[in-house]
C-alpha cells in the first residue's frame, strides 16, 4: 500500500506543525500550504530531523487563484491527497461595528473561503479521504472584540456540517475541532494533545464535530 498523504493548508509552528508530526509519524507524508517559503523551509526541515517526508509549497489561502496553483502542485507531486487539514484563520481585533466591510470580507476569505476552495480542488483526488477544518469556542460564544474571527468559526463549523451531509455519501469524512481556549505550550490546550485529537477523529470517522475542552 502506498503511503498517505496529509496535505496541511494553512502551515503554521503549533497546530500544523504538531499535526504534521503525529501523522508523519504515524507513516505520513506531509505536504504543507503557507505564503513563507522560508517558514516553510524551517517546517520540512524540523520534520525531516523527526524522520517524517515533508515538502512545502507556497500559496495565499486569501487568494483562490494562488491556492488552486499551490493544490495544483501538491497533485502533481503526489498524486492524492488522504487527509486535509484546514487550519488557516484571520480576525483582526475590533468590535463588530469597528469593522469595514472590507475587513471583514477579507478575513472571511481566509477562515472560510479558503477552506471551501481547497476541499473543492482536493475531493477529486480523495478516496475514503478526510477533511479536518480547526474551529474555535468562538463559533459558539462569539466575544464582541473579536467579532470578525468568531464570524469565521461560525462559518467553518457551518461549512464542516454542510460538507459532511454532500461528501459523506463519497465516503469521504468532514470532521471541525471546536477548541474551547487558548491553545499554548504545556496546558491542556496545547498543539500536540489537539494533533493527537485530529489523528483520534480521522481514525474514528464519526463526528462531525469535536468539542475540545479540559473538563
Amino acid at each position: 500500500m502506498s503511503e498517505k498523504l496529509l496535505l496541511i493548508v494553512g502551515s503554521g509552528p503549533g497546530i500544523s506543525l504538531n499535526t504534521a508530526r503525529k501523522f508523519g509519524k504515524e507513516g505520513f507524508k506531509v505536504a504543507m500550504i503557507s505564503r513563507s517559503m522560508d517558514s516553510l523551509q524551517r517546517y520540512e526541515d524540523e520534520l525531516k530531523n523527526d524522520g517524517i517526508i515533508a515538502k512545502g509549497f507556497p500559496g495565499d489561502v486569501s487568494s483562490e487563484e494562488s491556492l488552486r496553483k499551490a493544490i495544483d502542485k501538491v497533485i502533481k507531486t503526489y498524486g492524492k491527497v488522504d487527509v486535509l487539514l484546514y487550519n488557516a484563520a484571520s480576525g483582526r481585533p475590533g468590535k463588530p461595528t469597528t469593522l469595514s466591510a472590507d475587513q471583514l470580507v477579507e478575513d472571511f476569505k481566509i477562515s472560510v473561503v479558503g477552506a471551501l476552495t481547497a476541499v473543492k480542488e482536493t475531493v477529486p483526488h480523495m478516496q475514503n479521504g478526510a477533511i479536518l477544518l480547526t474551529g474555535g469556542g468562538l463559533a459558539l460564544h462569539p466575544y464582541a472584540d473579536y467579532s470578525s474571527l468568531a464570524i469565521g468559526k461560525a462559518g467553518i463549523r457551518n461549512l464542516a456540517y454542510s460538507l459532511n451531509q454532500e461528501l459523506a455519501s463519497k465516503g469521504i469524512y468532514v470532521g471541525t475541532l471546536t477548541i474551547k481556549g487558548f491553545v499554548e505550550e504545556g496546558t491542556y490546550v496545547s498543539p500536540a494533545n489537539i494533533a493527537e485529537t485530529f489523528y483520534h477523529m480521522f481514525e474514528n470517522r464519526k463526528d462531525v464535530e469535536v468539542t475540545f475542552e479540559e473538563k
